[in-house]
């Protein structure tokens, strides 16, 4: 892994990169990574594009880019939950190649649906395109709520 570059303040400042920052703090049960930076624990979801170059075109996921993928939407999930007061719950159904689809599910209303493909490449050029994706997808996703908010509701 490659040395990251010291993160701006504001991308830490994300409503949604503080929501998966307490998602994966909320996993450590030992407190082992209690004194890591936020940075430390979100250097997995840095893949610099020469990193994903030199990755092959085509590979299966391991099980640690799929669990780091399913963190991503479960902090989407939650910053929505925390912006509208609603519970938006990820399903994701993926091939063991990497392919397939993620939606949000708010009431009985799809709010976000993203198809998923080479997730073994899953990651982001530093951590504030990490906190502009992940605030992009929750925009989306309030926006359809907003749109249908008796279907968000029922």
């Amino acid at each position: 892994m490659t040395a990251l570059a010291a993160p701006k303040d504001d991308a830490f400042d994300s409503p949604f990169v503080k929501s998966l920052v307490s998602l994966i703090r909320a996993e450590d049960s030992f407190g082992a990574w209690e004194r890591r930076s936020d940075a430390r624990l979100l250097e997995d979801f840095i893949v610099t594009r020469a990193e994903k170059r030199e990755m092959p075109m085509m590979a299966d996921p391991d099980p640690d880019t799929v669990d780091r993928v399913e963190k991503f939407y479960k902090a989407v999930g939650l910053t929505i939950e925390k912006r509208c007061g609603l519970m938006a719950s990820p399903m994701m159904k993926m091939s063991h190649e990497g392919f397939g689809r993620v939606v949000l599910l708010v009431g009985r209303l799809v709010a976000f649906s993203k198809s998923l493909r080479d997730v073994h490449r899953f990651g982001f050029e530093d951590f504030e395109t990490l906190a502009a994706e992940g605030m992009k997808a929750v925009e989306q996703a309030v926006a359809v709520i907003e749109r249908f908010p008796d279907v968000a509701r029922a």
